[in-house]
């Protein structure tokens, strides 16, 4: 929810190429959108990708071992400061087509804001930011391209944080008058613990203890526990959400306290992504194909994956096909995105694109070597050119938007309806890594990019690329001496 300077570069582009701006869209600060429509603005374009970073993932680009800019600060750990470079070349460039070309349509560019916190895209759908919208072409950083349709991957969420409050009193002198919070979020951890063993193997579920009071010293009066509870679908979701709602007034009745609040902070539905639309991206992918890959981008991905103690493979080298619908009964479960919301409200596709390496754990420094390096800015325009050409069928054939409507409607909504987790009196979660930002933001400014004096970021902060390892790694991780 902190995107600011995103949203400042970004915003400033599209306007200055004539798309009209709203910023804080949908009671989201950092949120905008950025639309130009000519002729009879028919049909309606949305391009989307994530643009927030991971926490402590901070790290010099092109370097193929741990080396950060900043060490702890936050950094792109996934590759999301990728992905609306692939929309917005894509635009322009279409823009400029469509006016040559007297070509009618609307483009309207959007971002996923705090998507790790899966923050804002329910909200996006609640508020009408997508009312009217035909088609939405969502991208996300990958090391391969690929397109699915149908059910797909990826479990449906909730966010949800459980806030207790008890009474103070002092740890040593009176604890007995206290009625301690954080006696309450460990149990309801420890019950949550015991509940996994019931639960289906398609669930992931995690939390953290953001409060646990303020000094040994002091009963804690407040504590909260932020879970993550993801299933396959709203259904099995809610289910969880019941249950960790059960152990929260068990835990409360336990240690005396009382359940304070319990806060939806972010959701996402599971993923259903449109046939009609995904043949047509498939067939742009298979026409633009992979980059061609460096000896330099090469070496970089092989160090990389000897880093991380895998069998060098390279880079991709060939695009696989269109995949389709998951079997339910055997998938094992995954992560999360909430353009699944987005995807239950109109035709929506997601492209991934090759701009990143094979071997990161995701969520980690080593998925942000490949930003801002060669391998980086080829699979971003290679996405960019299947972007463009996929905008240009949905604009020139009219078919395919009316298929995609039909294929909505009759297939993919007619025994599915789509329920919001966020109820009509929540709201965004604004002050998401606040903390974070406050602490960095004025530390990391002296290493924004400054184009008008580098060529490359590479360049300006000094990296020969690629950067590996010229010694063994020790048994401990460490370089040998």
């Amino acid at each position: 929810m902190q995107e600011f300077e995103t949203q400042r570069y970004l915003t400033g582009i599209l306007e200055e190429h004539g798309f009209a701006i709203e910023l804080g869209v949908a009671g989201m600060p950092s949120a905008w959108t950025a639309r130009w429509s000519n002729g009879t603005g028919e049909p309606v374009i949305a391009l989307g990708s994530d643009v927030d970073g991971i926490p402590q993932s901070n790290q010099k680009p092109g370097v193929a071992y741990r080396d950060p800019i900043l060490s702890m600060a936050p950094g792109h750990g996934e590759g999301h400061n990728s992905g609306q470079a692939v929309n917005i070349v894509a635009a322009l460039n279409v823009k400029e087509l469509m006016e040559r070309e007297r070509i009618d349509g609307t483009l309207l560019i959007w971002p996923g804001i705090a998507e790790e916190q899966l923050g804002s895209k329910a909200f996006f759908v609640r508020e009408g930011v997508f009312d009217g919208v035909d088609v939405n072409l969502f991208t996300h950083v990958s090391s391969n391209f690929s397109m699915t349709w149908g059910h797909t991957s990826g479990n449906a969420l909730v966010s949800t944080q459980f806030r207790f409050r008890g009474e103070t009193a002092h740890s040593a002198g009176s604890p007995w008058r206290g009625r301690s919070a954080l006696d309450a979020v460990m149990l309801m951890a420890q019950a949550w613990e015991f509940k996994r063993e019931h639960l289906r193997p398609p669930q992931r579920s995690h939390y953290i203890i953001v409060e646990g009071g303020d000094q040994p010293n002091v009963v804690p009066q407040t504590a909260t526990i932020w879970f993550f509870l993801r299933e396959v679908d709203y259904e099995h979701v809610v289910e969880m959400y019941d249950a960790a709602k059960l152990m929260a007034q068990g835990a409360a009745m336990m240690t005396g306290t009382q359940i304070d609040t319990i806060m939806t902070i972010g959701s996402a539905w599971s993923r259903h992504f449109s046939k009609p639309v995904a043949e047509v991206a498939q067939a742009n992918i298979e026409l633009v194909g992979l980059p061609e890959w460096s000896d330099d981008d090469i070496a970089m991905a092989n160090a990389l994956q000897r880093e991380m103690g895998q069998e060098p493979r390279g880079l991709a080298t060939s695009v696989p096909p269109l995949r389709g619908p998951i079997n339910l009964e055997q998938y094992a479960g995954g992560g999360s995105d909430d353009i699944g919301d987005v995807s239950w409200n109109m035709p929506t596709v997601t492209m991934r694109y090759p701009a990143n390496m094979p071997g990161g754990p995701g969520h980690n420094w080593a998925n942000a070597i490949a930003m801002a390096t060669p391998v980086a800015h080829k699979g971003a325009l290679a996405g960019a050119k299947v972007q463009a050409l996929t905008l240009l069928d949905l604009f020139l054939d009219g078919e395919t938007v009316d298929a995609a409507w039909t294929y909505f409607n009759d297939v993919q909504t007619t025994e599915t309806t789509y329920t919001p987790f966020i109820t009509p009196d929540d709201h965004p979660a604004i002050w998401l890594n606040e903390d974070i930002m406050a602490r960095w933001r004025e530390r990391m400014r002296p290493y924004y990019y400054d184009p008008s004096r580098f060529d490359s970021y590479l360049e300006q902060l000094g990296i020969e690329y690629p950067t590996v390892r010229t010694r063994p790694i020790s048994q401990d991780g460490g370089a040998g001496s």
